[in-house]
């Protein structure tokens, strides 16, 4: 399987409570889908260095959602939405909650 989905999501919801050199080694893993090797030789670490980062931050993300559940949240939020817009629309009143959610999410 490719790298995690679900972690992509958690950093960018969570990304602000990590470390700085968690993001950074995150952002290079899954947003930029360099190997271990190459964070580990742009930032001078051994490869095991940036597993065990990229490890203990996937726990920091899955703590943060376990707390908080914004990404549960999301997802809910979005599903609903979706089964909302199915309904008739001809209601400007509805139409406008609707824009108001999507500019929430």
């Amino acid at each position: 399987m490719a790298k995690d989905l679900e972690y992509t999501i958690l950093y960018d919801i969570y990304s602000p409570l990590l470390t700085e050199k968690q993001r950074d080694t995150l952002d290079l893993y899954y947003n930029e889908d360099l190997s271990l090797g190459e964070i580990a030789e742009a930032a001078g670490i051994t490869r095991q260095a940036v597993m065990g980062c990229i490890h203990s931050s996937e726990q920091r993300l899955d703590e943060f959602e376990e707390l908080m559940g914004l990404a549960g949240k999301y997802r809910t939020i979005s599903k609903l939405l979706g089964e909302l817009e199915a309904y008739s629309l001809d209601d400007p009143v509805k139409l406008e909650i609707i824009g108001k959610i999507k500019e929430l999410l």
